[in-house]
Protein backbone atom coordinates (compact mmCIF):
# COMPACT_ATOMS: atom_id res chain seq x y z
CA UNK A 1 0.00 0.00 0.00
CA UNK A 2 1.37 3.36 -1.17
CA UNK A 3 2.21 5.95 1.73
CA UNK A 4 -0.24 8.62 0.25
CA UNK A 5 -3.30 5.60 0.29
CA UNK A 6 -2.16 4.95 3.77
CA UNK A 7 -2.32 8.29 4.63
CA UNK A 8 -5.89 8.90 2.67
CA UNK A 9 -7.03 6.08 4.96
CA UNK A 10 -6.13 7.24 7.87
CA UNK A 11 -7.34 10.53 7.89
CA UNK A 12 -10.32 9.41 6.63
CA UNK A 13 -11.07 7.11 9.92
CA UNK A 14 -9.80 9.74 12.48
CA UNK A 15 -12.52 11.93 10.28
CA UNK A 16 -15.66 9.81 11.24
CA UNK A 17 -14.39 9.39 14.96
CA UNK A 18 -14.54 13.42 14.61
CA UNK A 19 -17.70 13.80 13.19
CA UNK A 20 -19.31 11.51 15.83
CA UNK A 21 -17.51 13.35 18.66
CA UNK A 22 -18.94 16.10 16.94
CA UNK A 23 -22.57 14.77 16.59
CA UNK A 24 -22.86 13.90 20.21
CA UNK A 25 -21.60 16.89 21.55
CA UNK A 26 -23.64 19.06 19.60
CA UNK A 27 -26.65 16.73 20.35
CA UNK A 28 -25.92 17.35 24.09
CA UNK A 29 -25.88 21.11 24.27
CA UNK A 30 -28.58 21.45 21.79
CA UNK A 31 -30.82 19.93 24.75
CA UNK A 32 -29.42 21.06 27.60
CA UNK A 33 -29.73 24.69 26.87
CA UNK A 34 -32.96 26.15 28.29
CA UNK A 35 -36.13 26.20 26.17
CA UNK A 36 -38.65 23.62 24.84
CA UNK A 37 -38.46 23.15 21.23
CA UNK A 38 -42.12 21.55 21.25
CA UNK A 39 -43.03 25.09 23.09
CA UNK A 40 -41.28 27.17 20.79
CA UNK A 41 -42.44 25.40 17.59
CA UNK A 42 -46.07 25.78 18.65
CA UNK A 43 -46.50 28.80 20.03
CA UNK A 44 -47.90 30.12 23.19
CA UNK A 45 -51.61 29.33 22.44
CA UNK A 46 -50.94 25.52 22.25
CA UNK A 47 -52.39 23.28 24.74
CA UNK A 48 -49.95 21.21 27.16
CA UNK A 49 -51.96 18.34 25.09
CA UNK A 50 -50.64 19.46 22.13
CA UNK A 51 -46.98 19.96 23.28
CA UNK A 52 -46.93 16.51 25.14
CA UNK A 53 -47.98 15.08 21.45
CA UNK A 54 -44.89 16.83 19.99
CA UNK A 55 -42.61 16.33 22.87
CA UNK A 56 -43.40 12.53 22.24
CA UNK A 57 -43.34 12.78 18.36
CA UNK A 58 -39.31 14.29 19.12
CA UNK A 59 -38.74 11.73 21.79
CA UNK A 60 -37.56 14.76 23.80
CA UNK A 61 -39.15 12.72 27.29
CA UNK A 62 -36.91 9.92 26.82
CA UNK A 63 -33.27 9.48 28.55
CA UNK A 64 -30.79 11.32 26.17
CA UNK A 65 -29.19 8.58 25.45
CA UNK A 66 -31.87 6.80 23.73
CA UNK A 67 -32.56 9.92 21.92
CA UNK A 68 -29.08 9.89 20.90
CA UNK A 69 -30.00 6.78 19.06
CA UNK A 70 -32.67 7.97 17.75
CA UNK A 71 -30.79 10.17 15.92
CA UNK A 72 -28.65 8.22 14.70
CA UNK A 73 -30.39 5.30 13.45
CA UNK A 74 -32.34 8.17 11.31
CA UNK A 75 -29.28 9.84 10.13
CA UNK A 76 -28.13 5.94 8.68
CA UNK A 77 -31.54 6.20 6.47
CA UNK A 78 -30.75 9.86 5.49
CA UNK A 79 -33.07 11.36 7.57
CA UNK A 80 -32.30 14.30 9.60
CA UNK A 81 -35.69 15.01 10.95
CA UNK A 82 -38.33 17.64 9.83
CA UNK A 83 -37.46 21.20 10.74
CA UNK A 84 -39.26 23.36 12.98
CA UNK A 85 -38.71 26.54 11.52
CA UNK A 86 -39.77 25.79 8.09
CA UNK A 87 -41.98 22.60 8.49
CA UNK A 88 -40.04 21.01 5.88
CA UNK A 89 -37.70 17.81 5.99
CA UNK A 90 -34.10 19.32 7.25
CA UNK A 91 -32.44 17.41 3.85
CA UNK A 92 -34.82 19.74 1.91
CA UNK A 93 -33.26 22.68 3.88
CA UNK A 94 -29.75 21.96 3.37
CA UNK A 95 -30.62 21.01 -0.11
CA UNK A 96 -31.72 24.37 -0.91
CA UNK A 97 -29.36 26.18 1.25
CA UNK A 98 -26.34 24.78 0.97
CA UNK A 99 -25.43 25.40 -2.30
CA UNK A 100 -25.65 29.17 -2.15
CA UNK A 101 -23.09 29.25 0.77
CA UNK A 102 -20.75 26.33 -1.09
CA UNK A 103 -21.03 28.71 -4.34
CA UNK A 104 -19.72 31.86 -1.78
CA UNK A 105 -17.18 30.49 -0.25
CA UNK A 106 -15.38 28.62 -3.38
CA UNK A 107 -15.42 31.69 -5.31
CA UNK A 108 -14.31 33.60 -1.88
CA UNK A 109 -11.26 30.82 -1.46
CA UNK A 110 -10.59 31.27 -4.85
CA UNK A 111 -10.19 34.99 -4.78
CA UNK A 112 -8.55 34.27 -1.62
CA UNK A 113 -5.76 32.10 -2.93
CA UNK A 114 -5.73 34.17 -6.42
CA UNK A 115 -4.74 37.16 -4.45
CA UNK A 116 -2.98 36.45 -0.95
CA UNK A 117 -0.57 34.02 -2.62
CA UNK A 118 1.05 36.18 -5.29
CA UNK A 119 1.37 39.07 -2.73
CA UNK A 120 3.46 36.65 -0.53
CA UNK A 121 5.42 36.59 -3.03
CA UNK A 122 5.94 39.61 -4.26
CA UNK A 123 6.20 41.04 -0.30
CA UNK A 124 9.35 38.38 0.14
CA UNK A 125 10.80 39.19 -3.10
CA UNK A 126 10.72 42.78 -1.99
CA UNK A 127 11.81 42.38 1.33
CA UNK A 128 12.03 45.54 3.33
CA UNK A 129 11.01 47.67 0.36
CA UNK A 130 8.32 49.67 -0.41
CA UNK A 131 5.75 46.81 -2.13
CA UNK A 132 6.62 44.61 1.07
CA UNK A 133 5.54 47.32 3.42
CA UNK A 134 2.56 48.74 1.82
CA UNK A 135 1.31 44.45 1.77
CA UNK A 136 1.83 44.04 5.21
CA UNK A 137 -0.03 47.06 5.74
CA UNK A 138 -3.03 45.88 3.84
CA UNK A 139 -2.81 42.35 5.47
CA UNK A 140 -2.60 43.42 8.42
CA UNK A 141 -5.83 46.08 7.59
CA UNK A 142 -7.82 43.07 6.16
CA UNK A 143 -6.57 40.26 9.09
CA UNK A 144 -7.61 42.87 11.67
CA UNK A 145 -11.36 43.57 10.73
CA UNK A 146 -13.92 41.32 10.43
CA UNK A 147 -15.43 40.19 7.36
CA UNK A 148 -19.09 42.01 8.59
CA UNK A 149 -17.20 44.99 8.64
CA UNK A 150 -15.49 45.09 4.88
CA UNK A 151 -18.77 43.88 3.92
CA UNK A 152 -20.42 47.24 4.82
CA UNK A 153 -17.71 49.15 3.54
CA UNK A 154 -17.66 47.64 0.33
CA UNK A 155 -21.51 47.82 0.25
CA UNK A 156 -21.21 51.74 0.52
CA UNK A 157 -18.55 51.88 -1.69
CA UNK A 158 -19.27 50.04 -4.78
CA UNK A 159 -23.46 49.77 -3.69
CA UNK A 160 -24.62 53.46 -2.50
CA UNK A 161 -21.81 56.00 -3.56
CA UNK A 162 -20.43 54.27 -6.76
CA UNK A 163 -23.68 52.00 -7.76
CA UNK A 164 -21.87 49.44 -9.11
CA UNK A 165 -22.71 45.91 -7.75
CA UNK A 166 -26.03 44.75 -6.28
CA UNK A 167 -25.94 44.69 -2.75
CA UNK A 168 -28.91 41.41 -2.34
CA UNK A 169 -29.81 38.55 -3.38
CA UNK A 170 -28.15 35.99 -5.96
CA UNK A 171 -29.69 37.43 -9.07
CA UNK A 172 -32.53 39.72 -10.22
CA UNK A 173 -35.48 38.93 -10.59
CA UNK A 174 -35.70 39.56 -14.15
CA UNK A 175 -34.38 36.11 -14.89
CA UNK A 176 -36.28 32.96 -14.44
CA UNK A 177 -33.73 30.42 -14.26
CA UNK A 178 -34.39 26.15 -13.66
CA UNK A 179 -32.33 25.53 -10.34
CA UNK A 180 -31.12 21.56 -11.42
CA UNK A 181 -27.61 22.25 -9.34
CA UNK A 182 -28.67 25.23 -6.75
CA UNK A 183 -25.40 27.05 -8.09
CA UNK A 184 -26.34 29.72 -10.30
CA UNK A 185 -23.39 30.29 -12.26
CA UNK A 186 -23.51 26.59 -13.39
CA UNK A 187 -27.40 26.66 -14.10
CA UNK A 188 -27.08 29.78 -15.75
CA UNK A 189 -24.35 28.35 -18.37
CA UNK A 190 -26.59 25.46 -18.47
CA UNK A 191 -29.43 27.71 -19.77
CA UNK A 192 -27.50 29.17 -22.24
CA UNK A 193 -28.34 32.52 -20.71
CA UNK A 194 -24.61 35.02 -20.70
CA UNK A 195 -27.02 37.32 -19.15
CA UNK A 196 -27.96 35.48 -16.10
CA UNK A 197 -24.46 34.62 -15.91
CA UNK A 198 -23.34 37.99 -15.68
CA UNK A 199 -25.53 39.31 -13.27
CA UNK A 200 -24.79 36.00 -10.90
CA UNK A 201 -21.11 36.90 -11.17
CA UNK A 202 -22.28 40.71 -10.04
CA UNK A 203 -24.11 39.67 -7.31
CA UNK A 204 -20.93 37.00 -6.12
CA UNK A 205 -18.26 40.11 -6.25
CA UNK A 206 -18.71 42.32 -2.80
CA UNK A 207 -20.05 39.26 -0.91
CA UNK A 208 -16.92 36.59 -1.99
CA UNK A 209 -14.66 39.81 -1.94
CA UNK A 210 -15.53 40.75 1.82
CA UNK A 211 -15.69 37.08 2.93
CA UNK A 212 -11.86 36.60 1.06
CA UNK A 213 -10.39 39.82 2.48
CA UNK A 214 -9.18 38.41 5.75
CA UNK A 215 -8.15 34.97 4.04
CA UNK A 216 -5.96 37.53 1.37
CA UNK A 217 -3.90 39.25 4.37
CA UNK A 218 -3.58 35.96 6.24
CA UNK A 219 -2.10 33.56 3.57
CA UNK A 220 -0.05 37.09 2.18
CA UNK A 221 1.40 37.07 5.49
CA UNK A 222 2.32 33.50 6.26
CA UNK A 223 3.62 33.53 2.79
CA UNK A 224 6.17 35.78 2.59
CA UNK A 225 6.79 34.51 6.44
CA UNK A 226 7.99 31.17 5.04
CA UNK A 227 9.24 32.33 1.53
CA UNK A 228 11.60 34.94 3.86
CA UNK A 229 12.97 31.80 5.63
CA UNK A 230 13.66 29.89 2.71
CA UNK A 231 15.47 33.28 0.72
CA UNK A 232 17.90 32.20 3.58
CA UNK A 233 18.62 28.56 2.11
CA UNK A 234 22.03 27.72 1.42
CA UNK A 235 20.46 26.78 -2.44
CA UNK A 236 18.50 29.90 -2.83
CA UNK A 237 22.04 31.42 -2.51
CA UNK A 238 23.36 28.96 -5.15
CA UNK A 239 20.70 29.60 -7.75
CA UNK A 240 20.92 33.11 -7.02
CA UNK A 241 25.08 32.70 -7.67
CA UNK A 242 24.51 31.15 -11.02
CA UNK A 243 22.64 34.25 -12.34
CA UNK A 244 19.09 32.71 -12.24
CA UNK A 245 16.40 35.57 -12.63
CA UNK A 246 15.24 36.88 -9.29
CA UNK A 247 11.05 35.63 -10.73
CA UNK A 248 12.44 32.14 -11.61
CA UNK A 249 13.80 31.96 -7.68
CA UNK A 250 10.73 33.38 -6.25
CA UNK A 251 8.31 31.17 -7.83
CA UNK A 252 9.81 27.83 -8.61
CA UNK A 253 12.98 27.43 -5.63
CA UNK A 254 11.25 29.22 -2.76
CA UNK A 255 7.45 29.73 -3.40
CA UNK A 256 7.17 26.04 -3.55
CA UNK A 257 9.03 24.73 -0.42
CA UNK A 258 6.90 27.92 1.40
CA UNK A 259 3.77 26.46 0.47
CA UNK A 260 3.59 23.58 2.25
CA UNK A 261 3.56 24.71 5.38
CA UNK A 262 1.09 27.80 4.53
CA UNK A 263 -1.31 25.27 3.25
CA UNK A 264 -2.52 23.82 6.49
CA UNK A 265 -3.66 27.54 7.30
CA UNK A 266 -5.25 28.46 4.09
CA UNK A 267 -7.39 25.13 4.30
CA UNK A 268 -8.54 25.80 7.32
CA UNK A 269 -9.32 29.46 6.56
CA UNK A 270 -11.25 28.44 3.47
CA UNK A 271 -13.01 26.01 5.31
CA UNK A 272 -14.33 28.38 8.16
CA UNK A 273 -15.46 30.66 5.74
CA UNK A 274 -18.37 28.04 5.64
CA UNK A 275 -19.50 28.79 9.51
CA UNK A 276 -18.07 32.40 9.29
CA UNK A 277 -20.21 33.78 6.22
CA UNK A 278 -23.48 34.24 8.05
CA UNK A 279 -22.54 37.50 8.97
CA UNK A 280 -22.08 38.37 5.41
CA UNK A 281 -25.19 36.58 4.24
CA UNK A 282 -27.13 38.80 6.70
CA UNK A 283 -25.24 42.07 5.09
CA UNK A 284 -26.11 40.85 1.83
CA UNK A 285 -29.49 38.85 2.16
CA UNK A 286 -27.64 35.97 0.99
CA UNK A 287 -30.26 32.95 1.21
CA UNK A 288 -27.20 30.31 2.56
CA UNK A 289 -26.81 27.72 4.67
CA UNK A 290 -24.95 29.99 7.53
CA UNK A 291 -27.81 32.46 7.49
CA UNK A 292 -30.32 29.69 7.97
CA UNK A 293 -28.13 27.75 11.15
CA UNK A 294 -28.32 31.04 13.00
CA UNK A 295 -32.21 31.36 12.54
CA UNK A 296 -32.48 27.56 13.45
CA UNK A 297 -30.59 28.46 16.34
CA UNK A 298 -32.80 31.29 17.26
CA UNK A 299 -35.64 29.30 17.31
CA UNK A 300 -34.03 25.79 19.04
CA UNK A 301 -34.96 23.84 16.18
CA UNK A 302 -32.75 20.88 17.12
CA UNK A 303 -33.05 18.94 14.22
CA UNK A 304 -32.33 21.57 11.72
CA UNK A 305 -29.42 23.10 13.96
CA UNK A 306 -27.25 19.25 14.14
CA UNK A 307 -28.20 19.45 10.19
CA UNK A 308 -26.58 22.50 9.71
CA UNK A 309 -23.62 21.90 12.26
CA UNK A 310 -22.99 18.40 10.89
CA UNK A 311 -22.32 19.88 7.03
CA UNK A 312 -20.31 22.29 8.51
CA UNK A 313 -18.35 19.43 10.54
CA UNK A 314 -17.88 17.29 7.62
CA UNK A 315 -16.74 20.75 5.18
CA UNK A 316 -14.16 20.68 7.95
CA UNK A 317 -13.10 17.51 7.80
CA UNK A 318 -13.00 17.16 3.81
CA UNK A 319 -11.06 20.27 3.25
CA UNK A 320 -8.64 19.28 5.81
CA UNK A 321 -8.01 15.29 3.82
CA UNK A 322 -7.79 17.65 0.85
CA UNK A 323 -5.08 19.92 2.56
CA UNK A 324 -3.68 16.28 3.49
CA UNK A 325 -2.56 14.81 0.07
CA UNK A 326 -2.06 18.14 -1.11
CA UNK A 327 1.54 18.64 1.19
CA UNK A 328 1.70 14.70 0.07
CA UNK A 329 1.82 15.95 -3.54
CA UNK A 330 4.37 18.82 -2.47
CA UNK A 331 6.45 17.03 0.08
CA UNK A 332 8.31 13.95 -1.59
CA UNK A 333 9.63 12.66 1.58
CA UNK A 334 5.64 12.21 2.39
CA UNK A 335 5.19 10.92 -0.89
CA UNK A 336 8.16 8.47 -1.68
CA UNK A 337 8.67 7.42 2.24
CA UNK A 338 8.53 3.72 3.27
CA UNK A 339 6.87 1.88 6.28
CA UNK A 340 8.90 1.80 9.23
CA UNK A 341 10.37 -2.16 9.74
Amino acid sequence: MSPVLRLLLRRLGISLIVLIGVSMLIFTIARVIPGDPARIALGPNATPEQVANLRAEMHLDEPLVLQYGHFLADVSRGDLGTSLYTNRPVTLDIAQFLPATLELVLIAGIIMVALGLPLGILAARYRGRWPDHLIRIFSLLTVSAPSFVWAVILMLLFAFYLPIFPIAGRISDIYDIDRHTGFLLIDTLLAGNIAAFGDAIRHLILPAVALALSGIGQAARLTRANMVETYDKPYIEMAQAYGFFPSRIARIYAFKPSLIPSLTIIGLDFAAMLGNAFLVEAVFAWPGLSRYGVAVILRKDLNAIMGTVLIIALTFLIVNVIVDLLIAFLNPRIRHSTRAT
